[in-house]
C-alpha cells in the first residue's frame, strides 16, 4: 500500500533518504505531466503501484482527466492545474512548484515506459512482503478457531501473487535469488510440544499395531532430534515386525547413535512407559504443528527474499515457489491425516481402434476353417 502523505512536510520529499523506485516514479510522473499522451504507452500499473499517496494521487488524476490538446498544453497550464486540483483531493500537501519539480527531473519522457516498468516491478516485491507477512501473522494469530485452514487459505493467497507476478515478468537466466534463508524459530508452544511428543512415543511403544495408521507422519514433524530418532526406532521395528517395547526401542535408539548426546537410558525408559490417548491423535498434533511451522518459515523466507532489492521479480517468483512447494508436501500428509485427501479419478480405459487381423488371430481363422 502506499505510504500516508505528510502534508506538513514542505515539499514532496521525505526527509530519509527516498528508495530508488521514489526517483523512478517521479521521472514517470514528469514525463505524463510533460507528455500526456504518454499514457498510452504505459501499461501493468495503476494508482497503488505507487510507493507515496502523494505519487499516487497524481497518477490517478493523470489517468481519469480527459488529456489536453497538445498545441494547448504547449501554450498554458490549464490541465496541470486541474491535474492538481484533482490530486489535491486526496494528498493536500501538493504544490503547483512540486508539479513543476517532476518535470524537472524526467531525463527522458519517451522513456515512460521503462519507468512504468520499473514501478510496476517494486509494486509486485511489495505485495509479495505483505502477502508473505500476512502469512506470517496468521500462524501466530491465537484466537483463530481452525488455524490449519485459515493458514492453508493465506498460503493460497500468497500463492496467487506469486502466480500474477510470474504472469508479468517472463523468467531470465540466472534466477536463483540471492537472499539466504532464515533460521527456523523456536515454536511459542515449545513446552507444550516436547509433552505431546512424547506422549506420542509412549503410545506408540504400547500401541505398536497403531503405527501404520499414521504413516503420513515424519521424524522431521517433531520437535526435539531425540523425539525424532525415537519415532524412527518405532517406525523400523513397526516395519521389520519385531517386538516393541521401551526396551527394544531403547536398544534400537542405542544402535542408531541416538544416545551419544548424553541422553538418559533411564529417562528414555521411563518417557516410553507413560502411554495416553491414541496414537492418530497425538500424531495428528505433531503433524499440525509441524505445517504451522513450516507455513511461518515459508513466510519468513519470501519476506526476507522480497527485502533484497538485488532480487529480480522473476528471481522472487523462484524463490517464492521453492518455499511454497514445502508447505504443499505438508498439506498433502495433512489432508490424508483429516481424511480430505481428494480421491484420484480413475484413468478412462485406452480406446481400441479396428484394423487388420493380428497374426496370432489368422492362424485360427485357418485353423476353423480346417475343421468345416
Amino acid at each position: 500500500m502506499p505510504q500516508a502523505y505528510e502534508p506538513d512536510e514542505d515539499d514532496l520529499y521525505a526527509s530519509a533518504p527516498p528508495q530508488p523506485v521514489f526517483h523512478v516514479e517521479q521521472a514517470l510522473l514528469g514525463a505524463l505531466l510533460l507528455d500526456p499522451h504518454r499514457l498510452g504507452d504505459v501499461t501493468g500499473i495503476c494508482a497503488d503501484s505507487f510507493s507515496t499517496a502523494a505519487h499516487s494521487a497524481l497518477f490517478a488524476a493523470i489517468s481519469t482527466l480527459p488529456p489536453p490538446d497538445p498545441a494547448d498544453h504547449a501554450k498554458n497550464t490549464k490541465w496541470l492545474d486541474r491535474v492538481l486540483a484533482t490530486a489535491r483531493e486526496q494528498a493536500r500537501g501538493l504544490t503547483a512548484s512540486d508539479l513543476h519539480a517532476l518535470v524537472q527531473v524526467c531525463p527522458w519522457p519517451r522513456h515512460a515506459p521503462a519507468y512504468a516498468r520499473m514501478v510496476e516491478a517494486e509494486h509486485s516485491r511489495r505485495r509479495l512482503q505483505a502477502a508473505a507477512e500476512r502469512l506470517v501473522q496468521t500462524v501466530h494469530d491465537a484466537s483463530l478457531p481452525h488455524p490449519v485452514q485459515t493458514v492453508l487459505a493465506e498460503a493460497d493467497a500468497l500463492t496467487a501473487v506469486v502466480d500474477d507476478i510470474a504472469a508479468r515478468f517472463p523468467p531470465r537466466a540466472g534466477v536463483l535469488p540471492r537472499t539466504g534463508a532464515p533460521s527456523p524459530p523456536v515454536p511459542p508452544d515449545y513446552t507444550e510440544a516436547v509433552e505431546e511428543e512424547r506422549l506420542l512415543l509412549a503410545t506408540a511403544t504400547a500401541c505398536p499395531a497403531d503405527i501404520e495408521s499414521v504413516r503420513w507422519l515424519l521424524p522431521d514433524d517433531l520437535t526435539l532430534p531425540l523425539h525424532a530418532g525415537l519415532w524412527q526406532c518405532l517406525t523400523a521395528l513397526s516395519r521389520r515386525r519385531e517386538p516393541v517395547d521401551p526396551v527394544t526401542v531403547l536398544w534400537e535408539a542405542q544402535q542408531r547413535g541416538l544416545l551419544g548426546d548424553g541422553s538418559d537410558p533411564g529417562e528414555v525408559l521411563r518417557m516410553l512407559a507413560e502411554p495416553a490417548g491414541s496414537v492418530e491423535h497425538w500424531g495428528e498434533r505433531a503433524l499440525q504443528r509441524s505445517l504451522l511451522a513450516t507455513a511461518d518459515l515459508t513466510g519468513r523466507r519470501i519476506q526476507a527474499c522480497a527485502a533484497d532489492p538485488a532480487n529480480t521479480p522473476f528471481q522472487l517468483v523462484v524463490g517464492a515457489r521453492r518455499s511454497l512447494a514445502d508447505i504443499g508436501a505438508v498439506r498433502t500428509r495433512w489432508q490424508h491425516a483429516a481424511g480430505t485427501a481428494p480421491t484420484p479419478r480413475p484413468r478412462p480405459a485406452p480406446t481400441t481402434r479396428a484394423g487388420p487381423p493380428t497374426t496370432t488371430a489368422a492362424p485360427a481363422s485357418r485353423s476353423a476353417r480346417a475343421t468345416r
